[in-house]
């Protein structure tokens, strides 16, 4: 009889709703402010499609009741049981308490679905005590504990690798990010599966050298010069944009997303409502955009609110990719992971990227 491996299973059940709706994250009291926008939980759809694709059998899972485990795990045919007990509203403290609980029942992995917070409450657990499998969902995501997508997260699960590394977990000042600042700290490290390429990258900060800067100015001189009337261009988030504004005399969301029409600020900080109700307002859309130093995601980390029903009305070709030579001499690709295989897969393929003043390349997005 094949001996079962018992893992653990938790999930943030509130992880990722402040992205659709601008909040830049849902720690603390912000989730309450991001349901009365109309968030919706991002995370059934994360843990279902990655229990979906996950092909071995030899898996007993010990799994948090309700909505942080149990209810999605139900819709399955893994052998599983419920660890402790929550109330109608949950907090870290639930996931901490649960995950000792856990430890004290001998799991050999963690799966967990969350973001950055999720993570340092799962180091806050665990430490080096047993491997895990992060499954993103939050808003942030810059800790490299994370796996690329769902699909990733599945075939790191199924590779049962014995080979571990340590990751670092990253500690995100979130009102600080709310307010356009992005500011982090090494908080811990986490063991993961030794699988790198299912693994993404950690945020890297930008090079703000004066080569670099120069090479932005290039960039948004040839940008501003290419220009086209009567579109609506909306820019992502990033210092790389904030030069195209900045030319323009425009003031821009360091880490929000802007629209400018006609050389004139159309929307400043959009979320998922905001964007759609402009792109629906004019026939000519563009978006520019920057891919995150480290691991080159475009779409599906931090900038959330480029949710798939936006995403559905933009044509590939209307996206404009722009980086400095130095930031995309480091990424091997380009990354997109919408929650929405559809648009992913519309995403996918080479595209050009602006790197300097009449200067381009091509590069691959998986």
């Amino acid at each position: 009889m094949t001996k079962m491996k018992k893992i653990g299973l938790i999930v943030n059940p509130i992880a990722g709703m402040g992205g659709s709706v601008g909040l830049k994250g849902t720690d603390g009291d912000t989730v309450k402010k991001a349901i009365a926008l109309g968030a919706k939980p991002t995370t059934p759809k994360r843990i279902e499609d990655t229990l979906s694709l996950i092909k071995r059998k030899d898996i007993y899972f010990l799994v948090a009741p309700g909505k942080m485990g149990e209810d999605y795990l139900k819709k399955f045919d893994f052998k599983f049981e419920v660890v402790s007990k929550i109330g109608k509203n949950t907090n870290s403290d639930d996931t901490k308490r649960i995950v000792g609980e856990m430890l004290e029942k001998s799991i050999k992995l963690l799966m967990f679905v969350g973001g950055d917070g999720t993570a340092r409450d799962i180091y806050d657990a665990v430490g080096l005590t047993i491997p895990v499998v992060a499954i993103p969902s939050g808003v942030k995501m810059f800790s490299p504990v994370f796996a690329l997508s769902p699909k990733a997260a599945a075939q790191i699960v199924d590779n049962n690798s014995s080979q571990l590394i340590e990751k670092e977990v990253l500690d995100i000042d979130e009102d600080a990010f709310r307010s356009g600042k992005l500011s982090a700290k090494l908080y811990g490290f986490l063991k993961v599966p030794k699988n790198i390429e299912l693994l993404q990258g950690k945020k890297e900060p930008s090079n703000l050298s004066k080569p670099e800067e120069q090479s932005k100015e290039e960039i948004a001189e040839y940008i501003l010069e290419n220009i086209e009337r009567d579109t609506l261009y909306i820019l992502g988030p990033g210092t790389t944009l904030s030069a195209i504004a900045g030319k323009l005399h425009i003031p821009k969301t360091l880490l929000g997303i802007d629209a400018i029409f006609n050389e004139q600020l159309a929307g400043s900080d959009l979320n998922e409502k905001g964007l759609l109700e402009l792109i629906k307002k004019h026939f000519k859309v563009k978006i520019i955009l920057t891919p995150i130093g480290g691991n080159g995601f475009i779409f599906g980390r931090a900038s959330k609110q480029f949710t798939p029903k936006v995403l559905k009305l933009i044509d590939k070709n209307d996206l404009i990719v722009v980086a400095t030579e130095d930031k995309i001499s480091r990424l091997e690709c380009l990354r997109v992971d919408t929650g929405d295989d559809e648009i992913d897969n519309k995403l996918k393929g080479y595209i050009k990227v602006i790197t300097s003043y009449k200067t381009e390349t091509i590069i691959e997005v998986k």
